[in-house]
């Protein structure tokens, strides 16, 4: 069965289309420059208008280095610093405007790579409304128009749930359609809505798109576009996100949970969706022929994003060090029997990488770890990868190097025109498995499906943990999902959101960002002492949600309301 991504080759044709004409001029000055495409041919022509609905799963390049070689989509996949290196999984090894964060100086005019969400967004949500209050003048079936229509509301509900989530209250501006004429002197635009009033216009987006949207690509509606399946899982994320602690103000709503759990039940009820059974690091680099994957990004030679290998590759293959992991994250995987890693245990602190849960290997590259024909060597002094081997300026400040995405088939030195040719997953069915249980176990407690959900994801082979113990309460089942999800959607842009939706932040980002320091004696033994990889480290209550960018407050006359604390 195909999946559903779309296609890169057509989007980078019409790019142009990001750079539309405003209608509002009427001088000598309305001139079509020869690099745009002016509104009324993209109304004329139901080929250019469709590119242009299918242009807006993509934004702006408002930042640097992101998008690089092409322009960003949802999210931060593939650029180079990901969002994980904001997080207790990774720190992004040169900063590149990410250490702010994770330092907690966040600030209206200091966002670092978290500055540019709500500008793309809103950006794309007036493109979705512009298509959709034009839709009626094109020459197309009806059939079509509701297609198109239908993934209108998908992208522009994506958008929201990307603002919702940062931000937390929200503009809702409906259907309007702003142009550089209009009168924005009113405060009634720039009222922002409550969190449920925002989860509850996109969830009913979501409810019309899927309505109509395809189940599957039948021929007719290309690779990469919204299905039905891509449609129930954001609005399963949203209303789980929205029983969620932070969302409810600390209140336990079994309702809301119940109808999160029923969400990601929708998804399941499918039927056209499992775990993928070829192996956990594969299932990144398999993306086209996976049934486990909802929805995707997927790209070709002709629309390259940024070399993985290269930029996170290490220092001793001369790659650049990126995205390292955090020795907090590599503590958090369990023994391959079940059991917690533990430190003061010597027999797990004598070999630390021995007998992991088999997702360790397929995410981090270790001491040791067997990569590209030889071992991976961060200890010192000699380490090929530690400071002492070639390219030592990209050395990991934490000892170890993202496995995780990087295809090993590709090349770290001179990949240009050749790697990044991986994609990336925005909805694949493991996480709605997560999502359902844990809705599940906080709506009625444990009960066998529950079990079922994780186990199914514990137990499939290529990962061959042990199912759950039974009789586990209903606190203790929430920790063990809460840790599997750590583990099993490591570096795909949740950590972030889930430690803010479960609201314990203040726990875990307010400890050191850790890693390990080896040291190799002259016998050969090893020992291994931890120690603090960025210092200062740190979170406070009004880092639940992001600041709104100063320059966006400013270009309201003041009138939106910034988040509080800042």
């Amino acid at each position: 069965m195909k999946k559903y991504t779309f296609p890169l080759t057509l989007i980078t044709l019409l790019g142009t289309f990001l750079g539309m004409v405003s209608s509002c001029q009427e001088d000598f000055l309305d001139v079509v420059p020869t690099d745009r495409v002016s509104d009324a041919s993209i109304l004329s022509d139901s080929v250019l208008f469709e590119a242009f609905v299918i242009n807006r799963y993509l934004g702006v390049r408002l930042a640097n280095k992101e998008g690089d070689g092409n322009v960003p989509g949802f999210g931060r996949g593939f650029e180079y610093a990901l969002w994980s290196s904001l997080t207790d999984e990774s720190i992004y090894n040169n900063d590149d405007n990410t250490w702010l964060v994770q330092q907690g100086q966040l600030a209206p005019e200091n966002t670092g790579i978290a500055g540019t969400l709500w500008g793309r967004s809103y950006r794309s949500i007036r493109e979705c409304n512009y298509a959709l209050a034009h839709i009626g003048e094109v020459e197309m079936s009806a059939g079509h128009k509701a297609l198109l229509t239908a993934e209108l509301k998908f992208i522009r509900a994506f958008r929201y749930q990307d603002l919702i989530r940062n931000y937390g209250e929200v503009v809702l501006v409906g259907d309007q359609v702003t142009e550089l004429g209009d009168d924005f002197s009113s405060p009634e635009l720039f009222v922002r809505s409550s969190i449920e009033e925002g989860i509850t216009y996109a969830v009913g987006q979501l409810e019309e798109a899927a309505a109509v949207l395809p189940v599957a690509n039948d021929g007719s509606w290309e690779v990469g576009r919204a299905t039905k399946g891509a449609a129930l899982a954001l609005r399963s994320r949203l209303l789980l996100y929205a029983a969620s602690p932070l969302y409810t103000g600390g209140t336990d709503e079994p309702a809301k949970w119940q109808k999160a759990a029923q969400a990601a039940q929708d998804v399941m009820n499918l039927g056209i969706y499992t775990l993928y059974q070829a192996g956990y690091g594969n299932l990144f680099l398999d993306v086209r022929n996976n049934e486990e994957v909802i929805f995707a990004r997927y790209y070709n030679l002709n629309a390259l994003h940024t070399a993985l290998e290269i930029a996170n590759g290490p220092n001793g293959y001369d790659g650049w060090g990126g995205n390292v992991p955090l020795q907090n994250l590599v503590d958090d995987y369990e023994m391959m029997d079940g059991t917690p890693f533990d430190w003061s245990d010597p027999t797990m602190s004598d070999d630390p990488y021995a007998n992991r849960d088999p997702r360790f290997y397929e995410t981090i590259l270790y001491n040791g770890a067997p990569y590209r024909n030889r071992q991976v060597e961060t200890f010192l002094p000699g380490g090929r990868d530690s400071k002492d081997g070639p390219s030592n300026w990209n050395t990991s400040k934490t000892g170890y190097y993202l496995r995780k995405f990087v295809d090993p088939n590709l090349p770290i030195q001179n990949p240009w025109g050749i790697a990044g040719t991986q994609d990336w997953i925005y909805f694949r069915y493991a996480e709605i498995l997560l999502s359902y249980a844990e809705a599940q176990n906080e709506a009625v407690g444990p009960d066998a499906s529950v079990y079922e959900a994780v186990n199914a994801i514990r137990t499939r082979p290529g990962v061959e943990m042990p199912a759950l113990p039974a009789g586990l309460s209903k606190e203790e089942m929430r920790e063990r999902i809460r840790h599997e999800r750590r583990i099993e959607l490591a570096f795909e842009e949740h950590r972030f959101y889930d430690v803010r939706r479960w609201k314990i932040a203040e726990t875990t980002e307010n400890v050191p960002a850790y890693g390990i320091e080896i040291t190799k004696s002259d016998n050969g033994s090893l020992s291994f002492q931890r120690k603090v990889a960025l210092e200062g480290r740190s979170f406070s209550e009004k880092h639940y949600w992001l600041p709104i960018p100063r320059a966006e407050i400013q270009a309201t006359n003041n009138q939106l309301e910034q988040n509080p604390g800042y």
